[in-house]
């Protein structure tokens, strides 16, 4: 037994589709105009902030311009599973502090903190 699909009324109107009215127009040669030039970043960024918008980018720390700072701790090291915990705000800051005077990322700093510990108090 077949089934038939029932009518939702848009027969007619796909009848009369055409797509070729949907198609932009090709341009022709002596149609062409010069390509539109894109507004340099500074304008840009002047028109933004007269029109009232505000930046969504983060702003650099002096850290950041010094050199310092969360770039360090972006770079390919081989580690790829996550560790996640809770700490109080004070112990992350502190945590992040020894990773950045030190340089290391924090899957290094980490690694460090379990070689001290592991030292301090034995293995398990």
């Amino acid at each position: 037994m077949a089934k038939e699909r029932a009518d939702l009324g848009f027969g007619d109107a796909l009848d009369e589709f055409n797509p070729e009215e949907w198609t932009p127009p090709k341009a022709s040669a002596s149609n062409d105009k010069p390509a539109a030039k894109r507004p340099s970043r500074a304008a840009t960024n002047q028109a933004a902030a007269a029109a009232g918008f505000k930046s969504r980018e983060p702003k650099p720390t002096p850290e950041d311009r010094a050199g310092a700072g969360t770039t360090l701790r972006r770079r390919r090291t081989g580690r790829n599973a996550q560790f996640n915990l809770k700490a109080r705000p004070e112990t992350i800051e502190a945590f992040c502090a020894v990773a950045d005077r030190q340089g290391w990322g924090l899957g290094e700093t980490l690694e460090k903190a379990i070689e001290l510990l592991e030292r301090e108090f034995g293995r398990p």
